[in-house]
């Protein structure tokens, strides 16, 4: 498994850091090994529209989106 090694992080990250780990019952290692985890699951914004943008299929005029999405949130 790879390795990743993070040099010259400011004193006070770390200790935030070390507090969260500690408060999560988790090693510092295991705590950002879960966070980075967490981080590469979820794409990011420019992922997602670039995954969407290689979609085929029917296209709607960005007007007519923005008044179905404003009149979806209004029916809330």
């Amino acid at each position: 498994m790879p390795r990743v090694q993070i040099k010259d992080v400011p004193e006070s990250t770390h200790a935030v850091l070390r507090q969260r780990a500690a408060a999560a019952h988790q090693s510092l290692q295991e705590y950002l090994r879960t966070r980075l985890i967490a981080e590469a699951s979820r794409p990011t914004v420019e992922e997602v529209l670039a995954r969407a943008g290689g979609r085929s299929g029917g296209s709607v005029p960005l007007t007519e989106a923005v008044a179905t999405v404003q009149e979806d949130r209004a029916r809330r």
